[in-house]
């Protein structure tokens, strides 16, 4: 795939800008609709660690699941793009109209010479992934958000409700009415992704996952919560789930209300999931957003940042979240 990789300038927030956040039916939703998920699910295995990677190959994912999406504009006139803002990702890129793959069909491209703002970077682009590979040319020009043109955010906060509408990605002010309680900070563990210390997982008082600690990264491009297999396993099982013959969690829709609440425990404060977010419903089946991956990093998606109001300040390097309401 050829894709234009664009690179912004930096400047400081002086104000708070929101923009509104749309919740679409996932890919998975749509495979199932159409008895495509089995088989897509087989040839593209799920492993969103991989993209946290340190072995010098940027990897592909399976996004299935991702649904959260937000309005940009690149270049003068505005040519506009809805994007997934993902705290997991360091680069914003978008399809060009030179891209010659089936992928890029079915989604607005960037011509980059009707913008009179783009200016070309030096050299392409080619990055080597897990399940394939992409080539693009860097370049550099304007990105607005919402009639806002700005680049560096100094402070992000976000908030995802699981209806269509209602969610915002806020950045350069904290709004207190999505929250209830305090904010309860975390100092970042990594400075290379927004990744905290986990103390443990716990059902009912026990150690179910991460014991001893680990290590997780709160990630807005990523659906579900996503452990270590065997942590995983266990979680599921402590919550009644059976695997699939897709592979998935699934749980008896009339047994949410019963089911245990999962807590994580992060710097000292208990941050419980119940069984309503931690639950989803396709159909007539339920199944968990406890997914098993391949390595022991653990990311905090979305099944995590719904129930918690999110916050990224780059400016002290940490992570704040409270109940969000």
């Amino acid at each position: 795939m050829k894709t234009l990789l664009a690179l912004c300038a930096l400047v400081v927030l002086s104000e708070c800008f929101r923009i509104p956040m749309i919740k679409g039916k996932t890919a998975r939703e749509k495979l199932q609709e159409r008895g495509l998920w089995e088989a897509f699910r087989q040839k593209y295995p799920y492993n969103p660690q991989i993209k946290f990677t340190q072995n010098g190959a940027e990897s592909m994912t399976n996004d299935a699941d991702l649904a959260y999406y937000g309005a940009i504009s690149i270049g003068t006139p505005p040519q506009s793009f809805l994007v997934i803002f993902d705290t997991g990702s360091s680069n914003l890129w978008v399809p060009s109209v030179y891209c010659s793959s089936q992928a890029c069909y079915n989604h607005h491209t960037f011509n980059p010479s009707k913008s009179s703002t783009f200016q070309w970077g030096q050299g392409n682009l080619s990055i080597q992934y897990g399940t394939g590979s992409m080539t693009g040319y860097l370049g550099y020009d304007t990105v607005v958000y919402c009639d806002i043109t700005f680049f560096q955010l100094i402070l992000k906060e976000i908030c995802l409700p699981i209806a269509q509408t209602g969610s915002v990605v806020m950045f350069g002010e904290i709004d207190s009415s999505y929250y209830s309680g305090t904010l309860n900070w975390i100092p970042l563990s990594s400075k290379t992704y927004w990744q905290i210390s986990v103390d443990s997982v716990t059902i009912n008082g026990q150690v179910v996952a991460c014991s001893g600690g680990c290590q997780a990264i709160v990630d807005t491009g990523t659906s579900l919560l996503v452990g270590p297999a065997s942590d995983i396993s266990n979680m599921n099982s402590w919550v009644g789930a059976s695997t699939s013959q897709n592979g998935d969690a699934m749980v008896n829709c009339g047994s949410i209300s019963s089911m245990p609440v999962v807590t994580f425990n992060i710097n000292g404060v208990a941050f419980p999931l119940p069984a309503s977010a931690y639950v989803s419903q396709s159909g007539s089946y339920c199944f968990t957003g406890f997914s098993g991956g391949q390595d022991s990093l653990w990311i905090l998606g979305d099944v995590f940042i719904r129930q918690y109001y999110t916050v990224f300040n780059r400016q002290t390097n940490s992570v704040g979240l409270a109940t969000a309401v």
